[in-house]
C-alpha cells in the first residue's frame, strides 16, 4: 500500500495545499528567504464580487444564521444578503462617509453587524470594528476614545442601548448613531431597520463601481497589549489575496461549501477576516455562535455544536480545551462535531500538546481516525495568514511554511547561538501601513519592504526545510493568553 493510500481520508483532503514545499534561498548577509513552491492563483478583485457570485449561483443557500430570542436559527440566504447589502449600501452612499469618515461598529457579532460591514464594503466605505469590551467593560473608555480619535467616524453603529453610556462619553453630537434596537436616552438615533428599508438607486451603483483592489475595507486595531492600539489598513487586495492563499492551502474548501460554527470576534483578524472571508469566498454558511471560551460562556457553544456539524472548526486554545473536556462525557457533542469536520485550526496562542493529544484520542474513539489540526502564523497586519503547518507529523509550536504568494525573510537578530531569528513578510496580503501614523508605518518595514513581525522562528530540522518552522516566541515582549487576547 502506498503512503497516500495509508493516510486517513480526512488527512488526504485537508493536506493537499500550497504550504507543503518551499523554495529556500540563503543569502550572504545572513538572511534566509522562503516562498511557496506553488504560485498564487488569480483571486477576486473585490470580496463583494463573491457575494454577488454566490447570490446568483446559489441564491437560496444560507449564508449566515444566528439564534433568536426564541432559540430558533434566524437565517439569511445569499440572495437575501445581497438585497440587504444593496439597500443599506444606498443609505450609506447618500451620507457624507469616506475613509476620512468611516463607519464605527461597537457591537458584538450579529446579523446586523454583518450586513452593515458588507454594505459598507460594497460602496467603498471603511468600517472600524471595535472590541465591545472597550464600551461595555471599560470604565473610562480610554481605548474607545483612542480608536474614535484615530479614525474620526462619520457614523457609529451599536446593537442596542447597552452602549448608551459609552456613546454619550465618546461620540460627538454631530455624529449619526444607528441602533439595531432600542433608543438612546436624550439623543436621537436612526433605527437600523430604516437603512434596510432604503430603496437602492443610482448612488449605490456608482459607489460600487468605484471600488477596486486598493479600496480600504476596514481599519482593524491591534490588541494594544503593550502599546496604544494601532489602526491597520485592510484593503480589498489584502483580503482577496489572503483568501485565495487559504483556499489553496486548505484544498477541501473548494470541494464542499464550508460550514462554520464560530464565535471569534469580528474586531479581530481571525474572526473578522479569516473566518467570515472563508465562508464568503467559498460560498459557505456561517452559524454565529454566541458562546465564548470561558466556563460560563462555553455552554452556548456546546449547544450549537451538538446541533450543527461544521466542516472545519476554528477556535483559540482555551476553546478547544473546554470542548475536549466536554466531549469526554457528551456523546452527542462528540458524534456531531466529528461527523464531517475536515480539519481543526487554532490561532491566537499556542495549543498545549495535552489538549492536542486529547482531541486526537477522542476522534479516534468516535470516527476511527484523527482529524487534521492546522495552525500557522499570521497577524492583523497581514490579513492574517502567512504560513500554514499542514503536515501530518505536526506538534504544538509548528507554524509550517509560506502560503502561495507570501515571501518570508528570516533575519538573525544577533550573532550568538541563543539569539532570536525574526520572521518578516512581504506579499499582496501585507498592509500598506497604519492609518494616520507615518512614523510607525516606516518603522514597521525594513529597507526591502518586508513587514517586521517581532515574532521569532527556527527550523524544526535545519537539515530538512520541508518540515517547516517552529514558533520561537517574540524578539521583544512575549504577551499572549490562551484565550487569544
Amino acid at each position: 500500500m502506498s503512503a497516500t493510500e495509508a493516510t486517513p481520508a480526512r488527512y488526504r483532503a485537508a493536506h493537499v495545499g500550497g504550504c507543503l514545499e518551499a523554495v529556500v534561498e540563503r543569502r550572504a548577509d545572513g538572511a534566509t528567504l522562503l516562498r511557496s513552491a506553488e504560485a498564487l492563483q488569480p483571486c477576486a478583485a473585490r470580496l463583494t464580487d463573491r457575494l454577488e457570485h454566490w447570490a446568483q449561483a446559489t441564491p437560496q443557500r444560507v449564508f449566515a444564521a444566528r439564534r433568536g430570542a426564541d432559540g430558533a436559527w434566524r437565517e439569511i440566504s445569499y440572495a437575501q444578503m445581497l438585497a440587504r447589502v444593496r439597500a443599506v449600501g444606498q443609505a450609506l452612499a447618500t451620507r457624507p462617509l469616506s475613509a476620512e469618515r468611516p463607519v464605527a461598529i461597537l457591537s458584538d457579532n450579529d446579523l446586523e453587524h454583518l450586513t452593515l460591514y458588507l454594505a459598507a464594503m460594497w460602496v467603498g466605505v471603511p468600517v472600524v470594528p471595535v472590541s465591545p469590551a472597550y464600551s461595555l467593560v471599560s470604565q473610562d473608555f480610554g481605548k474607545l476614545r483612542h480608536v474614535l480619535a484615530t479614525t474620526t467616524p462619520g457614523l457609529v453603529f451599536a446593537s442596542d442601548a447597552r452602549y448608551a453610556k459609552a456613546i454619550a462619553a465618546t461620540v460627538a453630537e454631530d455624529v449619526e448613531v444607528v441602533l439595531a434596537g432600542g433608543d438612546l436616552p436624550g439623543r436621537a438615533s436612526t433605527p437600523f431597520a430604516a437603512l434596510l428599508d432604503t430603496a437602492p438607486g443610482a448612488e449605490v451603483d456608482a459607489a460600487h463601481a468605484r471600488v477596486g483592489p486598493d479600496t480600504i475595507v476596514k481599519f482593524l486595531f491591534t490588541s494594544g497589549s503593550t502599546k496604544a492600539p494601532k489602526a491597520v489598513i485592510n484593503t480589498q487586495r489584502m483580503l482577496c489575496a489572503n483568501l485565495q492563499m487559504i483556499r489553496q492551502a486548505m484544498a477541501f474548501l473548494a470541494d464542499e461549501p464550508p460550514v462554520l460554527v464560530d464565535w471569534l470576534p469580528w474586531n479581530h483578524t481571525f474572526g473578522g477576516n479569516h473566518n467570515i472571508g472563508i465562508v464568503l469566498y467559498n460560498g459557505g454558511t456561517l452559524y454565529i455562535d454566541d458562546g465564548k471560551p470561558t466556563p460560563q460562556g462555553i455552554a452556548a457553544t456546546l449547544r450549537n455544536l451538538r446541533e450543527i456539524a461544521p466542516t472545519v472548526y476554528f477556535n483559540v486554545p482555551k476553546g478547544f480545551e473546554e470542548i475536549a473536556a466536554a466531549m469526554e462525557h457528551d456523546d452527542l457533542l462528540r458524534r456531531t462535531l466529528f461527523s464531517r469536520v475536515q480539519a481543526f485550526m487554532y490561532a491566537g496562542a499556542g495549543l498545549s500538546q495535552a489538549v492536542w493529544d486529547q482531541l486526537e484520542s477522542l476522534a479516534e474513539r468516535t470516527v476511527g481516525e484523527r482529524i487534521p489540526m492546522i495552525t500557522g502564523l499570521g497577524m492583523t497586519e497581514t490579513a492574517p495568514s502567512c504560513t500554514f503547518a499542514l503536515r501530518r507529523d505536526l506538534r504544538a509550536g509548528h507554524i509550517g511554511l509560506p502560503c502561495p504568494g507570501v515571501e518570508v525573510k528570516l533575519v538573525p537578530m544577533g550573532t550568538g547561538a541563543d539569539d532570536k531569528v525574526e520572521v518578516r513578510f512581504r506579499g499582496p496580503n501585507v498592509m500598506p501601513g497604519y492609518w494616520r501614523a507615518p512614523e510607525q508605518t516606516a518603522e514597521a518595514f525594513d529597507d526591502e519592504g518586508y513587514y517586521r513581525t517581532g515574532d521569532a522562528a527556527r527550523w524544526i530540522d535545519p537539515a530538512d526545510p520541508a518540515r517547516g518552522l517552529f514558533f520561537d516566541g517574540r524578539t521583544a515582549e512575549d504577551f499572549k493568553l490562551s484565550t487569544g487576547t
